[in-house]
């Protein structure tokens, strides 16, 4: 491990600002940043704005111009030595002139990773690895997993009541949270690449699923409902005027007679297989999801949902968020039902845990354990 200095981690820390100007545009690629450094002064800044359009480091290095010669450049992703849709960047910091490379984190594509870095190192730059690599991969959580297993990142979200009902015995749930919380939540379904449902809370709430973020109103995450028994109303808010380019369907087999009304509101309808219960099978529609290339997913269901997305195994992370009120009663409704843990040590573990303040309100975000879950079978 090198010995970075302060200025390094500075320099650092300004290309992960860059990069995560590109949160929820630039799937199905990273997000990245960089920065070239001149005698200690940063003279090119660049990140990457969205597939198909230059890397970070090429607007970096076309920012600096002749004073990239003999500079440095920090990048929070290994740069690329291949062509895709864009040349690659390791030949472009050769042609620069840049004397030093300083690496976040690898490329985790098991076809990629180091390839660039090596061939960097071959033509005599220096070329250091791992600074802040841990912030470097948690900037690209979700297309770390889809590289590297081919499923997308799901995260699930739900808000309750301290004693944990996401509604009271009527049935009635807006607003638990308050309005920051609330507003948070427009950020995470910006960061996400599709958000999705299951019809109980459709059919409760009417939701539209938008991402109402300043600076993010153009862009509209995937819209997913899960319908096995085909109930959405056609009039639902969900379909909205993009529902032909930006919703998905999913329900089980069913005659063309039912489904013909919805194929002009959805883009596509996915026909998957369900389970005993009759519940669609979430694994296969997450793999179903990864090849249409959705690297993300916000699942912001109900109880039913949530607890088939976790017996089902396909949770990588979770955002609760807790209001300070006591709901009570035999018949309110908690944050997650299905078949769950039937001992205590089956029971999920979450780690790196982090809280944040709304307020009065708590957002708790984790990991699921996944380690722990393929050691206890």
């Amino acid at each position: 491990m090198s010995d970075f200095t302060i200025f390094d981690t500075g320099f650092m820390q300004a290309a992960l600002e860059l990069a995560r100007k590109g949160l929820g545009l630039t799937a199905p690629n990273p997000m990245v940043g960089a920065v070239v450094v001149n005698d200690g002064e940063i003279v090119g800044r660049g990140f990457h704005p969205r597939a198909g359009e230059p890397h970070a480091e090429i607007f970096a290095l076309r920012e600096a111009g002749e004073r990239a010669l003999n500079a440095e450049i920090y990048v929070t992703l290994e740069p690329c030595n291949h062509q895709g849709k864009t040349p690659p960047c390791t030949k472009a910091i050769i042609r620069a002139g840049i004397r030093r490379v300083v690496i976040g984190t690898l490329d985790p594509n098991p076809l990629i990773e180091g390839r660039g870095a090596d061939y960097l190192k071959k033509t005599g730059i220096k070329v250091e690895i791992g600074l802040l690599s841990q912030e470097c991969c948690r900037l690209n959580e979700a297309w770390n997993k889809y590289i590297t297993t081919g499923l997308p990142f799901v995260t699930l979200k739900t808000a309750a009541s301290l004693d944990g009902r996401i509604a009271t015995r009527s049935g009635h749930s807006q607003w638990i949270t308050n309005e920051k919380s609330r507003h948070y939540v427009h950020q995470l379904r910006a960061a996400h690449e599709a958000i999705l449902i299951g019809i109980g809370t459709l059919l409760k709430d009417n939701p539209r699923l938008t991402a109402r973020r300043p600076g993010q109103e153009p862009r509209s995450p995937y819209r997913i409902v899960v319908d096995s028994l085909l109930r959405t109303p056609l009039d639902s808010q969900i379909f909205g005027p993009d529902g032909n380019q930006r919703m998905l369907l999913v329900t089980r087999q069913h005659s063309e007679e039912k489904l013909s009304p919805y194929r002009k509101l959805v883009k596509d309808i996915l026909i998957l297989p369900t389970n005993s219960l009759g519940q669609i099978d979430l694994l296969e529609l997450m793999k179903t999801l990864a090849a249409k290339g959705i690297t993300s997913i916000l699942i912001e269901g109900g109880s039913e949902i949530n607890g088939s997305a976790l017996d089902n195994r396909i949770i990588d992370k979770i955002c609760f968020f807790y209001a300070p009120i006591l709901v009570g009663g035999r018949g309110s409704l908690g944050m997650i039902s299905g078949q769950g843990a039937e001992t205590i040590d089956q029971a999920l573990a979450i780690r790196d845990i982090t809280i944040r303040h709304f307020d009065d309100d708590l957002c708790l975000e984790g990991y699921i354990d996944h380690q722990e879950l393929s050691h206890s079978g």
